[in-house]
């Protein structure tokens, strides 16, 4: 997958903006109102086609990307303008969340806006613009998440999660105990004792707990390392395109694996609420693998000399 999309030009995907961006809304429709969702966990975010399972939410993020880039490199200086540099991303953004709050899927939810900012801000976004919307969705975020009694216990489980150890802490507390049991070497590849018995999900959201454990705070160094080296050759990809549309797409592309890598490994380590989020590349998860190999493919082709003139 990443080796196919590193051949294909990324200018092709001006021509696939709005068909990319319609299919990710159908398919987010089609897993909360058709027969084809999928439910799981007591949420709705997987689509199933005969064999095949897929969730729709991790194209929809790409699609975003591909969408806001190209808005962006079209509209140019008229960025700085309300009605056409900023509410029309905005619209975009509502109709990608309300669709994900049927699921509900409050952590992509996060990263679409996140996501959002981020290149609104980089593109030459009125900093007020930006800011106006805080008040607005400061209070729809709190709201959200005090409406349903397992998000606040889930939101108390991370301000004490010791308190609530045997029901809604009980991931992050054996995600601390993994870690502290690897100390810094780790007790050997292959040989932790959570993602046999104790820690759910250790092989998705909480890998980085394994390898806290079995690698210990050298492999999370060294981990932490390579997502670094990544990120900063997506950021130095980015400032170096001649290519307007380029630069945004590999702006939100970089942007996009940063937000995820920094929010599953925030909540492992109880930094942040638990979120059903995986680390790229290293979670289990062939949706999301196969989205972020594409992503890396068209952020090496934009890299690429070619891509550059």
């Amino acid at each position: 997958m990443l080796v196919c999309f590193s051949y294909i030009p990324f200018r092709l995907y001006r021509v696939l903006t709005y068909p990319a961006l319609i299919v990710s809304m159908l398919m987010l429709v089609a897993v909360a109102f058709s027969s084809l969702g999928v439910t799981a966990g007591g949420a709705s975010r997987w689509l199933q086609i005969g064999p095949l399972r897929f969730q729709p939410s991790e194209l929809a993020r790409l699609s975003l990307v591909v969408y806001l880039a190209y808005s962006m490199a079209k509209k140019d200086e008229l960025l700085r303008d309300f009605y056409v540099g900023f509410l029309p991303h905005v619209m975009v953004l509502g109709l990608f969340v309300m669709l994900l709050v049927v699921q509900p899927d409050f952590g992509s939810m996060v990263i679409f806006a996140a996501l959002t900012w981020i290149m609104l801000f980089v593109g030459g976004c009125r900093m007020s613009h930006l800011l106006m919307v805080v008040p607005v969705l400061a209070p729809m975020a709190w709201f959200f998440m005090t409406s349903a009694d397992y998000r606040v216990r889930r939101l108390m489980s991370f301000l004490h999660p010791w308190e609530y150890r045997t029901d809604e802490g009980y991931q992050v507390v054996h995600s601390f105990m993994a870690f502290g049991t690897g100390g810094v070497t780790g007790v050997g590849l292959g040989k932790g004792y959570q993602k046999l018995f104790y820690l759910p999900e250790p092989h998705t959201d909480f890998i980085f707990s394994v390898v806290g454990e079995e690698l210990g705070l050298i492999g999370v160094l060294v981990v932490i390392g390579l997502y670094t080296i990544m990120l900063m050759r997506g950021i130095h990809i980015a400032r170096n395109t001649q290519d307007r549309f380029g630069a945004f797409l590999a702006t939100g592309i970089t942007a996009t694996i940063g937000l995820q890598v920094c929010v599953n490994m925030g909540v492992t380590m109880g930094l942040l609420p638990t979120k059903g989020l995986t680390l790229p590349f290293l979670s289990y998860g062939g949706t999301s693998l196969l989205i972020n190999m594409a992503a890396v493919g068209i952020l090496m082709n934009i890299g690429a000399r070619d891509g550059r003139r």
